[in-house]
């Protein structure tokens, strides 16, 4: 299975922005009520902005060639009021388009997070946590400001641009083709920031990945770099990583900057060629005063937005990385769905059969991990599974809880297949225990709670007590309220007690161990013994292990090897074999056998 690492740039999917587009502003959709309102003020604020130049004209060719004081001051009075309606309008609507924004930019995240929850192990396998966290966070951020701007900047300003255009088109057209003769020139320039801009802010998107990777990795693995003394080395790669960052960012936003001389180079062009054709070509005696002041301030009108709506590109351009990257993982398709028929597993006695089943990952087909394999387990039997690293232990239990699919052949738990029932329904009867016991910021408590989440605190102290973790609890100086940080302050046993009391208090009907206690000296093993008992008690146990008291004490023991079972039975009967098994015990446990 391929691995993306810090090192490596993600490939994403791309699509017609238009498509990505359209999806993002769906989610404008829900608050039509309130986008109506916004729209209803929008329409009041530009025609106040729109009939301001008007009242330009009108009080320099009516009032002030009058010399008509009075009606000079009636009007100005009437353009202040509406100027404060403007202003009203203006700060209401970006309040309000806030609030949207951040209520959706709050959606995607949890739309997002959601989604990711039900992906697949190989998901997660493929990519650094730092790389899921870049657009959990900063990706879904960009969204924000580009949401509320597509409804205060790009309506507003684009129905200001096209009602400028008819107004100057309507009193003048020479000075508006006049104005507008250098239109082209900006629409060339976009097109340019369209094609080169988006592929710059994906690659900036890109290596910000690669750095919250790294972070995220380094710190997670600060233990290890400072045992080794490796802070300078670590400095580097963070330094080389940075640069990166660095580089991309800026070849995004020479791009980007260079658009606005652009824009000043057309806006000025535009206005020599409107005075010059006013004055030089037509003439003022063609031309009033007050209309001539109204045009100039039309123009300024027209190209003060098309700088807005220029931003706003650029924005949009840089943001759409972001938001491709989102949809990409959204439409990402788990790998284990529940089918449309699929039923809820009823509660499970704890029967376990593989039926020829055979697996290969989906990225390497060709290469069987595990080949016709058949056995039956009854309710309550505890089964061990041994063999090499890579043979396929883990495989084989992956396949009961369903977290992939076979390729061949048919799991079933109490006669019921399981890609016919719901994954919720199978793996909340399921307790499944690594090497890792990965205890969450909080008491431990809730560390405990996190197996029943509305356990009482009884039931917790009943879980703690059965797998002997109850005693070193409450040495500690706030007993069950202690907080711990991802398990600091605990030793590795303690820790291990706490999942085993977090796995029991689900009271699943399925165990698995994998490999549970192989991160443990044999003196903490002896520790831990009554807790994997208690665990083990009244329920179908699978446990990968190569400790020496649990695997004697399982039911019967497989041995995993070749891409199938090479022999199963008690510890005894396959000692007695002197097959499989009994050359890994004779490697493992010399010291017992000599």
């Amino acid at each position: 299975m391929s691995v993306n690492t810090f090192r490596e740039d993600e490939t994403t999917r791309t699509q017609p922005k238009r498509v990505t587009l359209a999806r993002l502003y769906r989610y404008l959709f829900s608050y039509k009520k309130k986008i109506a309102v916004v729209l209803l003020i929008m329409a009041v604020t530009v025609a106040v902005v729109l009939l301001n130049p008007l009242l330009i004209e009108r009080a320099v060719n009516v009032y002030v060639a009058a010399g008509n004081v009075q009606g000079l001051w009636r009007l100005a009075a009437f353009a202040m009021a509406l100027n404060v309606i403007w202003l009203i309008g203006v700060k209401a609507r970006m309040i309000m388009m806030e609030e949207i924004s951040n209520e959706i930019v709050l959606t995607v995240r949890e739309q997002l997070y959601v989604h990711i929850q039900t992906l697949g192990l190989r998901f997660f396998d493929g990519r650094p946590t730092g790389k899921i966290l870049a657009r959990i966070i900063g990706d879904v951020n960009s969204l924000k400001d580009m949401m509320s701007d597509s409804v205060t900047t790009l309506i507003p300003d684009m129905i200001t641009v096209a009602a400028v255009i008819l107004i100057m088109v309507v009193k003048s057209p020479p000075l508006a083709m006049a104005a507008l003769a250098t239109l082209p020139v900006l629409l060339a320039g976009m097109y340019v920031v369209m094609i080169l801009g988006h592929g710059r802010w994906m690659d900036v998107r890109t290596k910000n990945s690669n750095l919250s990777a790294y972070v995220h990795e380094n710190f997670s693995g600060i233990r290890v770099v400072q045992s080794f003394c490796a802070e300078r080395e670590s400095e580097e790669t963070f330094d080389r990583i940075l640069n990166e960052h660095e580089n991309a960012f800026v070849r995004a936003v020479r791009l980007a900057d260079g658009f606005g001389p652009t824009i000043d180079l057309t806006w000025g062009m535009g206005s020599f060629l409107l005075y010059y054709i006013g004055i030089r070509l037509l003439g003022m005696r063609e031309t009033s005063v007050g209309t001539f002041m109204a045009f100039a301030t039309y123009l300024s009108m027209f190209w003060s937005p098309i700088r807005n709506l220029a931003n706003l590109y650029n924005r949009i351009v840089n943001n759409i990385s972001g938001a491709e990257r989102i949809f990409e993982i959204m439409d990402t398709e788990p790998e284990m769905k529940d089918r449309e028929d699929a039923k809820t597993l009823p509660p499970v006695r704890g029967e376990v059969e593989f039926d020829h089943v055979s697996f290969a990952y989906p990225d390497e087909p060709e290469r069987d991990v595990l080949r016709d394999i058949s056995f039956h387990i009854r309710p309550g039997e505890t089964i061990a599974l041994v063999g090499p690293t890579g043979a396929g232990k883990t495989t084989i239990i992956s396949l009961i809880s369903r977290f992939y699919d076979v390729t061949g052949g048919q799991v079933r738990i109490d006669g019921f297949p399981v890609q016919d029932v719901t994954v919720e329904s199978l793996r909340s009867q399921m307790g499944i225990m690594t090497q890792e016991n990965y205890m969450f910021s909080g008491t431990i408590a809730d560390n405990i709670r996190y197996g029943k989440l509305n356990a009482t605190d009884e039931e917790v102290r009943w879980a703690a007590k059965t797998v002997g973790a109850h005693d070193f609890i409450m040495k500690l100086e706030k007993g069950y309220d202690t907080e711990i940080q991802s398990g600091s302050g605990l030793s590795v046993g303690q820790r291990q007690l706490v999942a085993f009391a977090r796995t029991l208090i689900a009271r699943p009907a399925i165990l698995i161990l994998d490999e549970a206690t192989s991160s443990i000296d044999t003196h903490t093993e002896l520790m831990v013994q009554r807790g994997i008992q208690a665990l083990l008690a009244g329920r179908t146990s699978f446990v990968i292990a190569h400790r020496l008291s649990t695997i004697r004490r399982a039911d019967r023991i497989f041995v995993v090897d070749d891409k199938r079972i090479l022999e199963s039975g008690t510890h005894e009967e396959l000692l007695k074999k002197r097959g499989a098994y009994y050359d890994l015990y004779r490697a493992q446990f010399q010291d017992v056998l000599s």
